[in-house]
């Protein structure tokens, strides 16, 4: 049997696919709070270790970087072993990120401690393609919902990763953070048990069968780069102001607590709207809800450069929460309707690879962007972004519009 005969049979089976959808939503929430601990701790703990504060947010950067570097061979490893399996090793990954922090704090060493941020963007790397395994037994009316669902495993995470911190950072005085990397790691191992009960169909390609498309001519397609271009301004923009805010709060006088807090905030409303997120992408289709999610995002700077109370800090941080998700599962989805069953390995993983790159450098941009430069100028930057993935969106409906 093919990849596309496989799918075939196993793309009607919605109640398989809700099954799925609760295992990898629990999954989710697991991971997503290892990378909540390890994003709202890592610009704090850099400049704590590390010898320049221009390279706090090194930590976050090595994150990401981790995270782009293993999206494709992510991909890959799932179309060799199956999605389950790479996602357990992926996992693995989550427990040495946490062990090895742990002992970076213990030792004060910034190097051991982006090798810690790199093992945690490994694990990213494995647990952000949950969405697109939550679509492999999903009818492609059910697709959109099976994605948002699996993400709305986050508000676990933002609910449980930030208090983790808050109720974790001073155990082991004076090694602020030892016990919550400690207690990161505990979290991956509960990941990797759960993940045990996902079940998605095999990946074995018969001889002979067709592997699908060259990826150059996938990637060619205007609604494959437009679907593309929205997962990259949603993401980068994100990244940008997000690896800035806690260090931003900390200039501004706010405590620790207060910006924690206002992570958990912007992690919750990342991932709370994915509880209806997939309801308005059948509804009324998934390119206007990227759209929408760009204009709120375009929304979250205007109110971050009107003021530097708390409460800009945190209104900012929610919209861009919310325009996250709402941008990435409207191009999520978009990138589903872009591959055959039997491409859909390197598709998504070129596409995360695409998308997770463009994170890398602008978290590493950010650090730098607010040291040298301020607050202000870290969210004027996501205009430009915002808006030429809202031209390319509305180009490309204008074309389909011509079309029918």
């Amino acid at each position: 049997m093919t990849i596309a005969q496989a799918d075939a049979a196993a793309a009607p089976d919605d109640r398989l696919a809700r099954r799925n959808v609760f295992v990898l939503a629990f999954a989710t929430a697991l991971a997503g709070g290892n990378s909540t601990v390890m994003l709202a701790t890592g610009a704090i703990t850099g400049s704590m270790l590390a010898p320049s504060k221009s390279l706090a947010t090194l930590p976050v950067s090595a994150y990401v970087i981790g995270q782009w570097l293993s999206t494709l061979p992510v991909g890959a490893l799932a179309a060799r072993l199956g999605r389950r399996t790479t996602y357990q090793i992926g996992a693995g990954f989550g427990v040495l990120a946490g062990l090895i922090a742990c002992a970076a704090v213990l030792q004060g060493s910034f190097v051991l401690f982006l090798v810690a941020a790199f093992n945690a963007g490994i694990y990213a790397a494995a647990h952000q393609s949950y969405r697109f395994a939550a679509a492999d037994t999903a009818s492609e009316a059910f697709r959109p919902k099976a994605i948002a669902w699996v993400m709305a495993g986050g508000i676990f995470a933002a609910l449980f990763g930030p208090q983790l911190v808050i109720l974790t950072k001073d155990f082991m005085p004076p090694y602020l953070f030892a016990v919550s990397y400690l207690a990161q790691a505990g979290t991956a191992v509960l990941a990797a048990l759960v993940l045990c009960l996902v079940k998605l169909p095999p990946v074995k390609l018969a001889k002979g069968a067709s592997t699908g498309r060259p990826l150059g001519e996938i990637a060619r397609q205007p609604r494959f780069i437009v679907a593309a271009l929205c997962g990259v301004a949603s993401f980068a923009t994100m990244s940008l102001v997000m690896t800035s805010a806690p260090l931003a709060m900390l200039d501004c006088n706010f405590s620790i607590t207060e910006a924690t807090l206002g992570l958990q905030w912007h992690v919750l409303a990342m991932f709370g709207p994915s509880l209806f997120t997939g309801q308005l992408c059948a509804r009324y289709g998934a390119d206007r809800v990227a759209g929408v999610g760009l204009a709120l995002i375009a929304a979250s700077g205007i109110v971050a450069i009107a003021g530097i109370t708390l409460a800009h800090f945190w209104i900012s941080l929610i919209l861009l929460g919310i325009g996250w998700n709402f941008g990435l599962i409207g191009a999520t989805t978009m990138v589903t309707a872009c591959h055959r069953p039997e491409e859909r390995f390197r598709v998504q993983s070129f596409n995360d690879f695409l998308v997770f790159g463009s994170l890398a450098m602008s978290s590493l941009l950010s650090g730098a962007l607010l040291a040298n430069y301020g607050w202000v100028v870290v969210n004027q930057v996501i205009f430009p972004v915002v808006l030429a993935a809202g031209a390319m969106l509305i180009w490309q409906r204008s074309r389909v519009t011509a079309a029918a």
